[in-house]
């Protein structure tokens, strides 16, 4: 008689029922453990970053307070200005202004309009003068002198951009000082801020230099005389932001300094200049 052998498939933990009872127990305590310290945070998360050091807060701290602290409308940078109570450079013409040497006004004794050459020059040696050489520069509708090989202006329009408005111009007596050339930085007050230091020849090519001359109202002109921005702006005030440019500009060009009256005038306006 064939004896058939009757086994049954038993499970692992078959016949083992205290190694169950410790995996039960050692599950319990893995999820109570996972609860109280939090579930591991996944690679990228923000708990996988380190955390600030004491310095890396203080740090910060200070950060924030510095920007706390500073004046509302300043720059950020910490760049130092060449000159005293010189304004935040947020514009280049508020840094051309701020860059400019400081120069207290000086005496205007020994000045004479000579001491700058005696009349109109040609510095450029184009065969016409400095004056004639602007109003055709500045007029529109030029017509020229009969003979003199287009250099003597006869007429022309003048768009005045100091007053905005519109000036023909009628070369002869009576009629010629309609429109005058205007030193932007007046010869007096060069001469009381430096040009009294110059040789003969650099006053005349600075009172011939087109960089600072401009053809503009004649009674405006006369008005202005040898005032500096503190005392005399372009009654057109549309034009201000164009002539305090061009007055910083000729006094970078020239190595001028400019006094802390003035200085403040040009700054006022450039800070209305987008």
């Amino acid at each position: 008689m064939t004896t058939v052998s009757r086994s049954r498939r038993r499970s692992p933990m078959a016949g083992t029922p205290a190694l169950s009872a410790a995996f039960v127990v050692l599950a319990v305590i893995a999820a109570i453990a996972w609860m109280l310290n939090g579930a591991p945070a996944l690679p990228g998360a923000a708990a996988d970053r380190p955390a600030a050091s004491s310095s890396d807060s203080t740090a910060a701290s200070s950060t924030d307070s510095a920007a706390q602290n500073a004046p509302a409308g300043t720059a950020s940078s910490t760049a130092t200005d060449p000159a005293a109570g010189a304004p935040a450079l947020d514009t280049p013409l508020l840094a051309q202004i701020a860059a400019l040497p400081v120069a207290a006004t000086a005496s205007v004794a020994g000045y004479e309009r000579a001491q700058f050459g005696d009349g109109w020059k040609d510095p450029d040696r184009n065969g016409c003068d400095a004056r004639n050489d602007i109003l055709a520069r500045d007029l529109t509708a030029v017509t020229f002198k009969a003979g003199t090989r287009d250099c003597v202006v006869a007429t022309g329009e003048l768009k005045d951009p100091y007053t905005a408005t519109t000036i023909d111009f009628v070369r002869g007596n009576g009629t010629s000082e309609a429109v005058q050339i205007d030193h932007i930085v007046p010869l007096s007050w060069a001469w009381q801020h430096g040009a009294a230091g110059w040789t003969p020849d650099q006053r005349l090519a600075f009172a011939n230099d087109p960089l600072n001359l401009l053809a503009v109202d004649g009674p405006t002109n006369a008005s202005k005389s040898d005032s500096g921005p503190a005392d005399w702006l372009p009654p057109d005030a549309a034009y201000r932001c164009a002539y305090a440019d061009r007055f910083a500009d000729v006094l970078t060009t020239y190595a001028m300094g400019i006094d802390d009256a003035d200085r403040a005038a040009l700054v006022a306006v450039a800070q209305t200049c987008v």
